[in-house]
């Protein structure tokens, strides 16, 4: 656009425009007022456009303004609109302005444009704005005009963010021929433009990626005939060697390698053919990237951009293109067909790719300077070269077996060997490529370890190679090389089961040395984490002579550390405390103190905060050291928990964190309550307060921690709490007037988010006493879980339900007649609301059964079907956890169930999913017509619910015992086996040969139960912990079968054949 003249109108805008950054407060409101008031006026955005337009002007405030302009006044229904609307005159204006400043030289003024064209073309492309991607086609065509196709591809690499799966299909045959035209033309255009040309390929093969899922066969067929060209102009690019200190040579390979990617990810007719002519170039640039990267990164000789963005905003450095690079290796090397190419050449592949790893001149600087930024980065916390590198040898140690594993040890030896040339030679960073062998190996611990007890080989590989480099370095100093003796630390740690005793004695004593000595504060971070993975193994006899120098070293340390180091440092702390025994004793006067006052400072942090709590904690478990421990904290809580509201923010929620920690205790995976005493004494000090805070406080932090405080007194205290208070009702009254609160339907559902394990407290220990209160408390579990919000409350109050079921037997019949005559709004009562709920919940605790093999329960989750924009299933995670929840909940359906209570028969509840014609729904479709359901009766749900839970046991045996070939077996027959009950009766009870197997299902599910976590204060003391769930329910479906034929009939009915085929299996045993 041509230079134009201001006038008026422009004039007082620049003014005002100005007068917003004036230093005088004064004058920048009145120009913001002025300017706010100016924008409700029409012509104030074509005003606005000319300043913007105009290539003479200042154009960073006016555009980001005209931006905001639009999102408000543009779209009338937008969510975030406002009156008055832009007229369609206007509109016009604005477009035309901003489409003929496209064009213009400077980059940031097109990029400002270009966010306002696509902040238009948001509520108006392409409907309301056809011409607009024809203009900018014409932009791109035109050879005489470069800024016009800088401007037409920044303003399209904006628009392809937001496009759908309408528009996608209608552009890409028309654009990227273009596209290829610009990226081919390399005597025509520079690297510059043609890595936005390449920009906007990869944003829009990733909507086509995406939409795969829904119309693959439509994208292959779109895909299919630019795939061949695309690769070719790809390998042109990638086959040149990277050139050093050229930004957009690296660019424009990273916007290859990511299209590549997407070409892998998502086009399943990318063959291995079409690939191999990748491989040699790709191979080309990976190994001369290496070399750039060493004088750029690694040695600081060349610059290596870091940091660098071009004018709009792009990354440019050398460490994102080789971070790129890493990425679509690692989904090359995660591609089964495509790992095949690069089979070969895996050696290699992982040989330079540790060479990579080497720690770099930056980090070199920055470590020496600050600790924290060395444990964050260790901590995986900033992702770098080093982290990317080791995520690719993972890959390929997972991807490609023993191979792998193989080329991983050949690559560290040979990388070895060099260091010790480079060291004779007399190099001063020879250090360097041995760190980064050790990181490498560090890294892929878990792997190498499994790997080790499958071959004895690897063993002997993996331990020689450990052993000789850490025994040669052993010597070397610590000042001069701090980041590998802090590595061989580390690598210590990780590989101690494949190290000699002798070489672990040494590393461990040296470890506790460097806590005690001035060493750089690398050295002394790679001991601490030595040291929280050695001492729980150590041999107590060779430590405990250093255990009260190790305790008072890290004492000190803690005075130095802060942020990422201080939580190190308490982690060291608390393993040594529990390493120590006898010596804890003794250091308790002196590390409580401390331990207590960084916890009072960091109240706040919860990080530091849980760090600190858990290492009172294990103070507290050392022998002999809970009573003086408590005689320490109980004067510090009192006074807090007595006066909340004159406390700072999180110092009351904190403090009961603190006392419930203290009131419960786990020793040696036991768990135990603390002693009588220490209860009675945190009673007399704290529990009037306590009680305060549920009844009066509005803190959700300060309810929920009080809640699990009251339930860890009720655990600990039981009967004899009762006696502790002024008199013998005091206790009683005051546990169920901090029920009746949290129970209360009105209150936020955060509020009572724990009151589940508190009820469930007092049924289980004062079950006299709150016997006489049963139907009170049903009436409020009922309401409370109307009126709950939260998934997980919903869940805990199911629990209380399910618990008293077994409590009522052998009477359970008069508990069901008890709901029945206890009202539900909505509902005929409360037992179809429960029941209802019930059902519906129970699929969802089932679905955790999987990860209880796996031992990864302490992740709360809840499994359902959904569906994304693109129709791809989605697994989500909710609020169920816990075999014991299951264990109580599953066994009192079948109690349920056994009673054949007249009244369950009539009451109808959600039965299974019916799937949809469609594969995948999107959420529009989704909002129209929402999942459907079968409706059966509440038996029949129970029967298929425990089904359910025989056939996710069964799949627990097969992850433990890796041997399911019984299981298909029988699986297979039971598919063209129709008639469940005529073939379970023809086969004589005790003879069949199912039986060891049920017998192994047992086995494997108790097993895999005990070393699940669970929440103890749930589980102690409950005689329905100990319940085997296998053979209950095994047991509970040979009765019915041969109690109720009839019944039992009618109830397979409804079955799906995966629950058939579970049952028969139980009934042919």
């Amino acid at each position: 656009m041509a230079n134009v003249a201001v006038d008026e109108d422009q004039q007082w805008l620049l003014n005002c425009l100005s007068a917003t950054l004036d230093p005088n407060q004064e004058v920048r409101s009145f120009a913001e007022a002025s300017l706010n008031q100016a924008s409700l006026q029409p012509g104030f955005g074509r005003g606005l456009s000319k300043v913007v337009a105009n290539r003479n002007l200042p154009f960073g405030l006016p555009a980001l303004l005209l931006k905001q302009f639009i999102k408000k006044h543009w779209q009338e229904g937008d969510e975030s609109f406002q009156h008055p609307a832009v007229s369609s005159e206007e509109k016009a204006d604005i477009r035309r302005l901003l489409l003929s400043t496209l064009g213009d030289p400077n980059r940031k003024l097109c990029t400002a444009i270009s966010m306002a064209i696509a902040s238009i073309a948001v509520y108006e492309w392409p409907e309301s704005w056809p011409d607009l991607l024809p203009f900018l086609m014409k932009l791109i065509g035109d050879q005489s005009d470069m800024n016009g196709v800088h401007g037409a591809l920044r303003c399209l690499a904006l628009l392809s963010g937001d496009l759908d799966d309408k528009m996608i299909p209608t552009l890409v045959p028309v654009l990227f021929p273009c596209l290829y035209s610009i990226v081919s033309s390399t005597q025509i255009y520079n690297k510059y433009l043609r890595t936005k040309a390449l920009s906007i390929v990869y944003a829009c093969t990733s909507m086509l990626g995406a939409m795969s899922g829904v119309y693959q066969a439509e994208t292959s067929a779109l895909m299919e005939p630019m795939l061949k060209p695309w690769v070719d102009q790809f390998s042109f690019i990638l086959e040149h060697p990277v050139q050093p200190e050229d930004p957009d040579d690296w660019s424009i390979r990273m916007e290859v390698l990511k299209c590549l990617n997407q070409f892998v990810q998502n086009f399943p007719n990318f063959t291995e053919s079409e690939f191999m002519v990748i491989v040699g170039p790709l191979w080309q640039t990976f190994v001369s990237s290496l070399r750039v990267y060493t004088r750029s990164t690694i040695e600081g000789l060349e610059d290596p951009y870091e940091g660098s963005y071009d004018s709009d905003g792009a990354e440019k450095s050398l460490d994102s293109f080789v971070i790129q690079l890493f990425e679509f290796l690692l989904t090359i090397v995660g591609s089964r067909k495509l790992v095949k190419v690069v089979a070969n050449n895996i050696t290699d592949l992982v040989y330079y790719t540790v060479a990579f790893l080497q720690v770099t001149e930056r980090q070199v600087h920055t470590w020496s300077m600050d600790a924290n930024q060395f444990v964050a980065d260790e901590d995986d916390v900033t992702y770098s070269c080093r982290v990317s590198g080791a995520l690719l040898l993972e890959e390929i140690a997972t991807s490609c077996g023993r191979e792998g594993i193989d080329a991983i040890i050949d690559a560290a030896r040979k990388r070895f060997t060099e260091s010790q040339q480079e060291k004779a030679s007399g190099s001063v960073v020879w250090w360097r490529i041995r760190e980064a062998t050790l990181f490498a190996l560090a890294s892929l611990s878990e792997q190498l370890l499994e790997a080790e007890q499958v071959s004895g080989l690897t063993k002997v590989s993996l331990g020689n190679i450990l052993e000789q480099i850490i025994t040669e370095d052993m010597g070397i100093g610590v000042h001069e090389y701090p980041f590998l003796y802090a590595r061989m630390f580390i690598a210590v740690a990780k590989f101690s089961s494949v190290i000699s005793s002798g070489l672990l004695e040494h590393f461990l004593h040296a470890a506790i040395k460097t806590i005690g000595i001035c060493v750089p504060p690398a050295v002394k971070v790679g001991a601490c984490r030595a040291l929280s993975q050695l001492l729980p193994e150590a041999n107590r006899s060779v430590i405990q002579p250093q255990m009260m120098g190790l305790l008072s070293s890290l004492t000190d340390l803690l005075h130095q550390a802060s942020d990422e180091t201080l939580h190190l440092v308490l982690e060291t702390l608390q393993a040594a405390i529990r390493a120590g025994h006898e010596s804890s004793v003794s250091a308790e006067p002196i590390i409580s103190p401390i331990i207590l006052n960084m916890w009072a400072m960091h109240v706040s942090d919860p990080f530091i905060s849980i760090d600190a709590i858990e290492v009172l904690e294990a103070i507290k478990n050392a022998p002999g050291c809970i009573c003086p421990l408590a005689s320490r904290i109980l004067p510090y809580l009192g006074p807090i928990l007595n006066k909340p509201q004159q406390q700072p923010d999180g110092l009351v929620a904190g403090s009961l964190d603190l006392l419930t920690m203290l009131l419960k205790a786990i020793c040696d995976s036991v768990v135990q309550n603390a002693p009588t005493d220490v209860v009675k004494a945190a009673y007399d000090v704290c529990f009037d307060a306590i009680i305060r805070i549920v009844l009066q406080s509005d803190d959700h932090s300060e309810m929920q921690n009080a809640t699990e405080c009251l339930a860890s007194f009720v655990s600990g205290g039981r009967q004899e709490l009762l006696a502790w208070g002024s008199d013998s009702g005091f206790t009683m009254r005051s546990l169920l007037d901090a029920a009746s609160r949290l129970l209360d339907p009105d209150l936020e559902s955060s509020g009572s988010l724990f009151v589940g394990s508190y009820v469930l407290q007092l049924i289980l220990h004062l079950p006299v006493q709150m016997g006489q209160h049963i139907r009170d408390l049903i009436v409020a579990l009922v309401r409370r879980m109307q009126s709950a919000s939260i998934a997980g409350l919903k869940s805990s109050l199911l629990l209380i339900f399910a618990r008293l079921v077994h409590m009522s037997a052998p009477n359970v019949e008069q508990f069901i007649n008890l709901l029945i005559n206890i009202p539900a709004e909505g509902y005929q009562n409360s037992l179809v609301y429960v029941m209802s709920e019930w059902t519906r919940q129970q699929g969802k605790f089932l679905c955790t059964f999987p990860l209880l093999a796996r031992k990864q329960t302490n992740v709360k989750w809840e499994f359902f079907k959904g569906r994304n924009g693109l129709g791809s299933d989605i697994l989500c995670l909710g609020e169920i956890q816990g075999a014991y929840q299951i264990k109580v909940t599953t066994t009192a359906l079948a109690l349920l169930l056994s009673t054949r209570h007249p009244e369950l028969s009539n009451i109808n509840v959600q039965g299974h999913l019916i799937k949809s014609k469609a594969a995948i729904t999107t959420r529009s479709k989704a909002k129209l017509a929402p999942d459907q359901w079968t409706i059966v009766s509440l038996p029949q749900k129970i029967l298929a619910l425990l089904a359910d839970a025989l056939i996710e046991i069964q799949e627990q045996v097969q992850d433990v015992e890796d041997e399911d070939s019984d299981w298909e077996e029988v699986h297979g027959d039971m598919e063209s086996d129709k008639d469940l009950l005529c073939s379970a009766a023809a086969a004589p009870f005790g003879s069949s040969g199912h039986e060891l197997h049920l017998e192994a299902m047992a086995k494997a599910y108790n097993e895999n139960q005990e070393d699940d976590y669970e929440d103890d204060t749930l589980s102690i003391a409950d005689p329905l912990n100990e319940i085997n769930l296998a053979n209950y329910l095994m047991d509970f479906v040979l009765k019915l079968y041969q109690s109720d034929r009839q019944l039992f009939d009618n109830l397979c009915q409804s079955l799906t054949l995966a629950q058939q085929n579970a049952i028969k299996i139980v009934l042919n045993r």
